[in-house]
């Protein structure tokens, strides 16, 4: 299966307008963003947890990073609440679940193969920072590396937001909204721009929260689905 797989493409998908689609887990389903193969996969996808439902144990060959947007998930690694961030770098293993249910935002298949930095993050027991070299901008870093940056960041209302982008960029709207494009971007809507490309938005009058990584589409040719 090929979905959203052209990275030299503009990719906006207003995710939360989709069917939910069942995964072969029962009481999981997914939105699908962009994919590049069958049940294992290169994916970028929205996964909804019903209460109680769970994976079977399982060991992510390529990585796995998600964002928690609802409820809490929980693995052998602990609960996380809802604005969580977790990486489990490639060769991990995790039964992944939820009592309560939840939704995530969730990439797989995406690390360098020899990345092994396992991080999980509460968002809401860290402080925002203001960005000094672009006003209305307050953010938390979540991960960099040589490969990508990570960011949450909240945009003031009104806030006129350029990005240069020589490595790319994938945008989730968490809260709020912002226009781009000539298209309203709500929460769940997800932006993919290529490298080279520059992000110019204009904020809406409540304000905006993303999820931002940057850099990584310089390295799609290096993804390993062994």
């Amino acid at each position: 299966m090929e979905l959203n797989a052209d990275f030299s493409r503009r990719v906006v998908v207003h995710s939360a307008r989709l069917p939910w689609v069942a995964s072969p887990m029962a009481g999981v389903e997914r939105r699908m963003l962009d994919r590049m193969g069958d049940e294992v996969a290169r994916a970028t996808s929205i996964v909804r947890y019903a209460p109680g439902s769970h994976f079977s144990p399982h060991t992510h060959g390529g990585g796995e990073e998600f964002f928690v947007l609802e409820g809490v998930f929980r693995d052998e690694h602990g609960e996380f609440p809802a604005g969580s961030y977790v990486r489990n770098p490639p060769t991990s293993r995790h039964t992944p679940g939820s009592v309560p249910g939840c939704i995530l935002f969730v990439k797989l298949w995406q690390f360098d193969p020899s990345d092994r930095t396992q991080v999980g993050i509460d968002t809401g027991q860290m402080p925002y920072r203001p960005e000094t070299d672009r006003p209305g901008v307050e953010l938390i870093s979540l991960f960099c590396d040589s490969r990508e940056e990570v960011c949450l960041e909240r945009w003031a209302p009104g806030a006129a937001i350029t990005i240069i982008l020589p490595g790319g960029a994938e945008v989730l709207v968490l809260a709020g909204d912002f226009y781009e494009g000539g298209e309203r971007f709500e929460a769940q809507s997800w932006l993919r721009l290529p490298a080279g490309s520059a992000f110019k938005a204009k904020v809406g009058p409540d304000g905006c929260k993303v999820w931002v990584k940057t850099g990584h589409l310089l390295h799609i040719e290096g993804v390993n689905r062994l």
